[in-house]
């Protein structure tokens, strides 16, 4: 069956194409008898707008970007899952793109993501400063941006979604200490993510409260897969550095560290206590379970999804920067018998 065009139904009823197309989009210079007179004829002769040409021609797609660095653990799709239930309701449709942990592709998305005209952007960036003009550029050619977890450097000028990362630190690492732990590691995410240098900041607060300050007890990394968590945890072993505790930057470095740990004899948490700072299912899915920062990721979704849509509808409303509540979750890593 041939698809009725607006041409077909603009002959059918005799009146101009203009006239057809803004009756159908509720056009308040279309009166009511003329409008209703068009819908009734859509109806009637089977006709379905060309979304395409649509948001073509108004220039909307319908669509918003989300820009993460990895799908592979929870904590994406739990944001995810919070901003689709904003965004799907009212229609708009998620289009999902990964970086990898790579500035590079993180670029190369974005870009593909303006070529597809979307609304706006949602974005965990995965590195500090190494995209930020390009943020600039996106914003100033009329996209809006909104950044979580992550955020870039202070001369990007967007609306943000975070968790006080230096606080939720300091609780963590005061919590090992509560439990008889004196010479805590921390496992630091890279330094090219800023709420790295925010937890490694809450950590080194509380330990020269307590005067258990040591520089080797910190260890950088460089990614933040499992292999990472376990290659800092063999670095401190290499070098004989003694350790009871370690706050790690996130589960998947957490769990690293602890299964090496665990696959050479080492108890947990009777030799050396963990915690961590994400709060995905990937905490309660290992043993011992992981005591951990949990981030309230949903809710972190349907803010950052409430933030794009104020600037998709107002450009000239106001950025804000939302600050989420964290917990800490205490678990067997930690706490014997929990």
């Amino acid at each position: 069956m041939k698809r009725i065009t607006l041409k077909d139904l603009s002959e059918f009823l005799s009146l101009s194409t203009s006239t057809v197309s803004r009756a159908l989009l509720n056009d308040k210079n279309i009166s009511p008898a003329t409008r209703e007179k068009v819908l009734e004829a859509a109806e009637k002769m089977g006709y379905r707008p060309n979304a395409a040409a649509l948001n073509l021609k108004y220039r909307k797609s319908g669509n918003i970007g989300f820009v993460v660095p990895e799908m592979i653990t929870p904590f994406s799709s739990k944001v995810l899952q919070g901003i689709q239930e904003i965004l799907y309701p009212l229609g708009y449709q998620v289009i999902i793109t990964q970086s990898d942990e790579d500035p590079v592709l993180e670029r190369k998305n974005l870009n593909v993501l303006e070529q597809f005209n979307v609304d706006g952007i949602i974005l965990d960036p995965c590195h500090e400063t190494y995209n930020e003009e390009v943020y600039t550029k996106i914003m100033e050619r009329g996209t809006p941006m909104v950044f979580f977890d992550r955020i870039p450097g202070k001369s990007t000028h967007a609306s943000k979604v975070v968790v006080n990362d230096y606080i939720s630190s300091s609780l963590v690492v005061e919590h090992l200490i509560s439990t008889g732990r004196k010479r805590i590691a921390h496992i630091r995410g890279p330094e090219t993510i800023r709420n790295a240098g925010e937890r490694a900041g809450g950590y080194e607060r509380i330990l020269k409260k307590y005067r258990l300050s040591d520089r080797d007890l910190t260890v950088q990394t460089t990614g933040m897969s499992f292999a990472d968590g376990k290659n800092a945890v063999k670095m401190l072993l290499e070098k004989r550095i003694p350790f009871d505790g370690i706050f790690a930057f996130s589960d998947t470095l957490a769990i690293g560290a602890m299964n090496h740990l665990l696959s050479l004899g080492i108890k947990i948490p009777d030799e050396v206590s963990i915690a961590s700072f994400s709060g995905t299912e990937l905490a309660t899915i290992v043993h011992p379970q992981l005591t951990t920062v949990e981030q309230p990721l949903i809710k972190m979704g349907n803010t950052a999804a409430e933030l794009i849509l104020e600037k998709i509808n107002d450009a000239s409303s106001a950025i804000r920067t939302v600050v989420l509540d964290s917990r800490l979750i205490y678990r067997d890593s930690t706490v014997t018998g929990h």
